[in-house]
This record gives structure tokens, C-alpha cells and sequence, in this order.
């Protein structure tokens, strides 16, 4: 069954995607931690990030390493976070989270309210970084 992740990467969902491969997406969470807060995602469909195969895993974690150079170069911050929960969807994936604190990675705290012009311009800017 198709996931919410999929019908983003079939673009029946439309999202702020910020990279993507023939493997591998990045776009902005609609529910972020912080300004910047990026999921990356394998385009195959994988519940548990562990049950990918090795070269696939290794592929995703280096793309996702591009990805957070880019949102670094755009959201001031002193490192941009990684974390997988995988609870959430159904399907593989890793959280990027700008942050300067260790508390900026508090998954059960207040998230960032932004406008549709926020995330389009902050998309834009990591685009345009990666």
C-alpha cells in the first residue's frame, strides 16, 4: 500500500522538495521541530530504515549528508541534527533537523509555524545550496 511518502514522490502530494535523486527525495516537514527540519526518504518503498540493504542505507545516509550541507548554508545553525524514528510512516526515512541546542531536537516539544512563503523560499534557498 502506497505510502503518504509515495504519493509525495509520485507528486500526488505536493511538497517543498529541496534534492532528489533517481534514488533518494529530501523535502521540508509540514510539521518541523525547527525552521529547516528536512525529512529524506528512499524513493522504494521500505518500512524499517535496518531492513534496507547495505549499499542502499549506506546511498541514503550519504545523500541525506548533501542534503544537511545545504540546509546548513541556509538556516543559521550550529549543526544540523539526524535522527530516525520511523513510527510515524511506514516508510524509511530520516529527519534532518537544524539545530544549536540539544533541546532544538525535542520531537514531543512546540513545532514551527510557517507560511506557505516561508516554506517556499527556505525550499528555494536549499535548492539552490545543494
Amino acid at each position: 500500500m502506497a505510502t503518504i511518502f509515495s504519493k509525495i514522490i509520485d507528486r500526488e502530494i505536493p511538497a517543498h522538495i529541496v534534492a532528489e535523486t533517481d534514488q533518494f527525495l529530501a523535502f521540508l516537514d509540514v510539521n518541523p521541530v525547527s525552521k529547516g527540519h528536512t525529512l529524506v526518504i528512499p524513493k522504494k518503498e521500505t518500512d524499517y530504515i535496518f531492513d534496507m540493504d547495505n549499499e542502499e542505507y549506506a546511498a541514503l545516509m550519504l545523500f541525506a549528508k548533501l542534503v544537511a550541507q545545504a540546509i546548513k548554508k541556509v538556516v543559521p545553525c550550529t549543526k544540523v541534527g539526524i535522527a530516525v524514528v520511523g513510527l510515524e510512516v511506514p516508510h524509511a526515512h530520516v529527519h534532518l533537523v537544524p539545530m544549536n541546542q540539544v533541546s532544538d531536537m525535542n520531537f514531543s516539544g512546540p513545532r514551527v509555524v510557517m507560511t506557505p512563503e516561508e516554506y517556499a523560499s527556505l525550499a528555494a534557498g536549499i535548492r539552490a545550496a545543494f
